[in-house]
């Protein structure tokens, strides 16, 4: 693929992501609760670094297994905490098994954290022609943020949540002229559909 990305030019790794999963749509409750995690984890850091830890990391955390991961002791925290290829911020690994925890909790209630996710929605806005034109949060990211903390979530907010819906694909942020965004705009139209009938 030529340049012209919205991100990632110059970084195999960088250029892999943005034209193979960022936007992508993410439609598993498995899947959200990954991009949940890692969004989490990026907080305050590059997410180039999350990017070069996301194997390790996954495999930390038995592939963000919602029942597995909610099964974690405060003996597998501190084994973790011990883990040099996973981001060793305690807040943050405990924010990812509670958050496993509240996932299964929404399965119990007879809800799904795929819909919840996919249910939040803003109202249209132009196409961005910049990376400057992309909000940080949105009314709806906020709105889901705080449902999210109230049935259990952590160490999430406003920034993160809307972090979560564009790397699930449940926006589509990809700039005007970006060489992927028709295909992803198609992608996430067809994943609106099936999931949520809208």
């Amino acid at each position: 693929m030529q340049g012209g990305r919205c991100f990632g030019d110059g970084d195999r790794l960088y250029e892999r992501y943005h034209d193979d999963e960022w936007g992508r749509p993410v439609t598993d409750d498995r899947g959200i609760l990954e991009r949940l995690c890692l969004e989490a984890f990026q907080s305050g850091l590059s997410w180039l670094i999350v990017l070069r830890k996301r194997q390790t990391i996954r495999r930390a955390f038995a592939g963000f297994d919602p029942r597995r991961v909610a099964a974690f002791t405060d003996r597998d925290v501190d084994r973790l905490l011990e883990d040099p290829g996973i981001i060793r911020n305690r807040a943050k690994v405990e924010a990812a098994v509670a958050n496993a925890r509240a996932t299964l909790a929404l399965e119990r209630d007879g809800a799904s954290l795929a819909e919840l996710v996919w249910s939040a929605v803003d109202e249209p806005r132009p196409v961005p022609s910049s990376l400057d034109e992309i909000p940080p949060a949105t009314e709806a990211s906020t709105r889901l943020a705080r449902d999210l903390r109230r049935r259990g979530f952590r160490f999430l907010g406003p920034t993160t949540v809307y972090a979560t819906l564009q790397a699930a694909g449940v926006v589509n942020d990809h700039l005007r002229g970006c060489p992927v965004r028709d295909a992803v705009a198609a992608e996430q139209t067809a994943a609106r559909r099936r999931l949520i009938g809208a």
